[in-house]
């Protein structure tokens, strides 16, 4: 049984979903994923106004008269979650840690699918994949969904994500739009991250926050690494090291956000002390511009 607490916040965060999904992101998440593509319905007799390149020419020569394949868009979309529940999710200098910012972010995308009648499943990872829930649609599915967000609790610390995209590869034969949301502190995935592309279309969610990249002015500061357990001990109050830990910081994102514009795929950045509602509706004002 969970924790009532638990249950509390998870209901909050249902209904809380829902009511930017319906308000703030009404229509943007369905004019920016039209569909997967097409798909072919039959063969028919040509008739004058039909395209020359539409006629099935092997069917044509065996009826002895021209007949053309026409083709259906294919609406349903089977949107995928993948989710890191690695431990550095564990950090947060404003009110949310990343892990709940993340959470958030995988609810208000898995009920987006839900009400445009999309397929939805999730994959939970750390340094293996944790859980896999198939896509499904409705409220009842996504409900349990969003439940694991929440109430997952990890048996890892480290962070794959070659190996969670490598899984994604297995259990999805046909295409996805599939959602990469994680802070991305691991190495070797660039390789992965190209070939899922190819097929698949991928968007990564890059989740920082502000003690990310700087250290507070003043004392000594014990830092644990937290998927190693390493422990740091830093003088906060000596310039040197504050620039120093800056750049690398910085130098660590700048590595990240090579990787995936190299991948080709987009990425929206969210921070612990963004609004997650205006950040997404951000991105999808963004990718409907780029669509016209």
């Amino acid at each position: 049984m969970l924790p009532a607490e638990l249950i509390k916040k998870i209901k909050k965060i249902h209904i809380r979903s829902g009511r930017i999904v319906n308000t703030m992101m009404a229509g943007q998440y369905k004019s920016v994923f039209r569909g997967s593509g097409i798909e072919f319905e039959e063969v028919r007799e040509y008739t004058p106004g039909d395209e020359v390149k539409d006629i099935d020419w092997k069917v044509s020569a065996r009826m002895g008269r021209p007949y053309v394949k026409r083709y259906c868009e294919e609406r349903e979309l089977v949107v995928m979650l993948l989710l890191d529940m690695s431990a550095s999710g564990n950090f947060g200098t404003t009110d949310s840690l990343k892990n709940e910012t993340a959470a958030q972010i995988a609810s208000i995308l898995a009920f987006s699918a839900t009400r445009n009648n999309d397929k939805v499943g999730a994959i939970l990872f750390t340094d293996r994949v944790e859980k896999y829930i198939p896509p499904k649609k409705g409220s009842g599915h996504v409900w349990r969904v969003i439940k694991e967000f929440f109430a997952h609790t990890p048996q890892h610390k480290g962070t794959d994500i070659q190996n969670a995209i490598a899984y994604l590869g297995r259990v999805s034969r046909k295409r996805t739009i599939s959602f990469i949301i994680s802070d991305f502190l691991a190495e070797n995935y660039s390789r992965q991250l190209k070939i899922a592309s190819k097929k698949h279309e991928i968007i990564s969610v890059l989740i920082s926050d502000p003690g990310d990249f700087y250290l507070p002015a003043g004392g000594i500061i014990t830092m644990n690494e937290l998927e190693t357990g390493e422990i740091i001990c830093l003088d906060a109050s000596d310039r040197k090291t504050r620039t120093q830990y800056e750049l690398l910081t910085k130098k660590e994102y700048q590595k990240t956000m090579d990787v995936l514009k190299a991948s080709g795929v987009d990425c929206i950045e969210i921070s612990t002390g963004d609004s997650v509602a205006e950040a997404l509706t951000k991105y999808f004002r963004y990718r409907e511009k780029k669509i016209r």
